[in-house]
């Protein structure tokens, strides 16, 4: 017996759905459709999903899809189950020809199908049979179904999960059916994806890409100048100290201290530790410099314990909102992201100036906004990239997973900045070869901190 639910616990060689908790009494729901349903014969065996229809909103919380054995069919992909709608749920499968499945939609058991008030479904048993098919041995012919499934499912993701699908006015139903019969017919996972790549370049959107295993596929590759010289900052930095990969720190003369983050990643959480040192030593700093023109983002959780050290109380720092088909215009209402004090380190209350650039983006951006919800911080230097998007995997018959943003950001009055970027309170005009010899940027940071208006 097995078990199919949207977590999973593995014990033996079956999958077992979540246990309930004690449920408030509701109108139990149940199926009124199933696609295949209940007793029907000769189904096409290139099917490529199960589609479970109930009367009334559900939970997206949890599923139990029970059955086992050879009647269980073969399901696609780490996240085979997926939502349409707060009624539909579809299970993607890979169906044998001539063959007799059955599954059933909860038991007395596996109760995780749930309405929003926490009533388990009633138990729908599904039987089917498949038909011969046509040339279904043909390996060639199951890739181009299989592609062909894909190539809906991208389509399908698009209209309904994509956040940004409206930005550019891209017509994108018409774009893909303008590339289905080279999609249809990539002979390999790898080249559908490239192909799929370079239609999807078209939205100009650094968070939606494509994976084929481990290998990641971007859609959209942007160069940026960077408005900073890495190499000449310890000549300009006194004091110049490299803590870590991603980490450097310095001190003028007169006290401004200086700090280098090139980086908010999960995976160098390690190397970020000594940012929390590093403030305790310049905690007397008439003024502070923070530098994050090299940072393109990361995790959002490490920047905002962070931006912590330098904010005096709860406080609104973005916004954003989520797809969801099932609200008028297709987004959730907006949701607020807070940042606190870090009360476990040590806070800092002097000017703050933060470095910014083309190169900032994703989390980093949201670092910007954090550091503008603390007392005297300004940021100096350019427009930061405008690009964030919490991307969700959407995975593909064809063993294709899409990853799609999944909400629009905004700053704290509800503003959108994808595309646009967070500009700085100063900014700094300069070209590449600026560069070479000084920064203007950290020029104009001193120079303003400096001042009498800002020691004031």
């Amino acid at each position: 017996m097995r078990a199919f639910s949207r977590s999973l616990t593995i014990v033996g060689c079956c999958f077992i759905g979540l246990i309930p908790e004690p449920r408030c009494l509701a109108t139990p729901p149940q199926v009124t459709k199933a696609v295949p349903d209940n007793g029907d014969i000769d189904v096409d065996p290139n099917l490529r999903e199960i589609r479970i229809t109930f009367d009334q909103a559900m939970s997206p919380g949890g599923q139990s899809i029970v059955g086992g054995g050879e009647s269980f069919p073969e399901l696609l992909g780490k996240r085979p189950g997926k939502w349409h709608g707060s009624r539909t749920f579809a299970l993607r499968v890979r169906l044998k020809p001539n063959h007799s499945y059955w599954l059933s939609i909860n038991n007395q058991k596996f109760q995780n199908f749930t309405n929003r008030q926490g009533e388990s479904a009633v138990p729908y048993p599904i039987q089917f049979t498949t038909g011969v098919g046509e040339s279904t041995a043909d390996t060639l012919h199951a890739d181009t179904a299989a592609n062909a499934a894909a190539v809906d499912q991208l389509k399908e993701a698009l209209a309904t999960q994509y956040s940004h699908r409206d930005r550019l006015g891209i017509d994108w139903p018409s774009l893909v059916e303008s590339s289905r019969r080279q999609l249809d017919a990539a002979p390999d996972a790898h080249a559908f994806a490239r192909l799929a790549a370079t239609l999807l370049s078209k939205a100009q959107d650094k968070h939606l890409w494509l994976k084929v295993g481990d290998e990641t596929i971007p859609t959209y590759v942007r160069p940026v100048t960077p408005n900073v010289n890495g190499r000449l900052l310890p000549r300009l930095i006194p004091s110049w100290k490299r803590h870590s990969s991603v980490l450097a720190s310095g001190r003028w003369d007169d006290g401004i201290g200086y700090v280098l983050i090139d980086s908010w990643s999960r995976e160098k959480t390690r190397e970020l530790v000594p940012i929390f040192d590093i403030l305790e030593q310049l905690k007397d700093a008439p003024a502070l410099i923070i530098d994050v023109r090299g940072n393109g983002g990361g995790d959002e959780k490490i920047s905002r314990s962070v931006a912590g050290c330098f904010v005096e109380k709860p406080v609104v720092y973005a916004k954003h909102v989520i797809v969801d088909p099932d609200q008028p215009g297709g987004f959730s209402k907006p949701h607020k992201r807070m940042i606190r004090p870090n009360s476990r380190r040590t806070a800092y209350r002097g000017k703050i100036v933060v470095l910014t650039g083309p190169v900032v983006m994703s989390s980093c951006e949201a670092f910007l906004l954090m550091m503008k919800q603390a007392p005297d911080a300004l940021l100096v230097g350019a427009s930061s990239q405008g690009s964030s998007g919490n991307p969700q995997p959407v995975e593909l018959d064809n063993g294709v997973t899409a990853l799609l943003p999944s909400w629009k950001a905004m700053t704290p009055d509800g503003t959108e900045f994808e595309g646009l970027g967070i500009p700085p309170d100063i900014a700094v005009n300069a070209s590449r070869k600026d560069f070479e010899m000084a920064d203007p940027v950290i020029d104009a940071a001193l120079s303003h901190l400096r001042s009498p208006v800002a020691g004031n």
